[in-house]
């Protein structure tokens, strides 16, 4: 039996993925065991002024502020599912910097459910809890 993928489609993905493995380990060998777990906790929060500055209405002025760009941000990566948890509370954290309270932040992820299923808004509400709770201590 073969170990090949069984439609062209998941043969071309997997080839993609080693081809994509083997250029970054042949770019950069420290990011061959890179994993984004974690990430979200070595990247700083910016500032609000500065998310206002270059997310909110600075060079939009009837545009949408940072604080609702980032509960967009929010419910898109929510809808991404599991794959986005890094993004998740890193964009929870910008969001309460922002000015989002934390019942706007549940209902963002909350209205994603209808897109995204529960599951996803159930894991997505753990990380953002989690998110801000780390932030107050």
């Amino acid at each position: 039996m073969s170990d090949s993928p069984p439609n062209p489609f998941e043969a071309m993905f997997a080839q993609t993925q080693e081809m994509a493995q083997d250029w970054v380990k042949a770019m950069n060998p420290a990011m061959a065991h890179f994993t984004p777990q974690g990430f979200d906790k070595i990247w700083p929060t910016i500032p609000s002024e500065v998310l206002e500055a270059f997310w909110g209405k600075q060079f939009n002025p009837d545009g949408l502020d940072a604080k609702t760009r980032l509960l967009l941000t929010l419910q898109g990566l929510t809808i991404q599912g599991a794959v986005a948890e890094p993004q998740i509370r890193l964009t929870v954290r910008h969001a309460v910097e922002a000015g989002a309270s934390k019942q706007e932040i549940a209902e963002t992820i909350g209205h994603a459910a209808v897109f995204a299923g529960v599951p996803a808004m159930n894991k997505a509400m753990e990380w953002a809890k989690s998110a801000i709770d780390e932030a107050e201590e």
